[in-house]
């Protein structure tokens, strides 16, 4: 008898992690979650996010209104046709240098085996009150031909 409840509490317990996982697969997933808009670091950060999630007329919203800006469209294309790549990695921003309307950013990319070891730049302009993103790391985040006076 022992040996039959000893096997019905192991179905029980196999049961339960079976139904825990599904829950855990069905379940819907957060959206990406933002930070403020009114900090630098925040701005590259929630560009960041934008494209993770493919929110790309959010992300483009947060681009600098400067000569030779691209469309939405050419920007998307950017994504679609992998000039941008971002990577499986987080965006951590590591210092913030503001000079009036101008900010420099440091930032590493963190993957699961850890940060990338190398600090990349963000430079952003204050626009009418909001910053802007004028670069960001080119191939990862940004298309180096954005903002690039095109051929006739």
């Amino acid at each position: 008898m022992k040996q039959s409840g000893c096997l019905t509490g192991i179905l029980v317990g196999i049961g339960v992690l079976v139904a825990g996982a599904l829950i855990v697969l069905i379940a819907p997933r957060g959206g990406p979650s933002y930070f403020p808009d009114d900090t630098p670091d925040g701005v590259a950060y929630n560009y960041a996010q934008a494209v993770d999630f493919r929110d790309y007329r959010k992300a483009f919203g947060y681009l600098a209104d400067l000569a030779h800006k691209p469309s939405y469209e050419q920007f998307r294309d950017s994504f679609f046709h992998g000039a941008v790549n971002p990577p499986a990695a987080t965006l951590n921003v590591v210092s913030v240098e503001i000079d009036g309307d101008d900010a420099l950013l440091g930032l590493i990319l963190v993957y699961s085996s850890g940060p990338s070891g190398r600090t990349y730049r963000a430079h952003l302009v204050r626009q009418n009150g909001a910053w802007k993103l004028k670069s960001m790391p080119t191939y990862y985040f940004w298309d180096a031909s954005w903002y690039q006076e095109q051929p006739k």
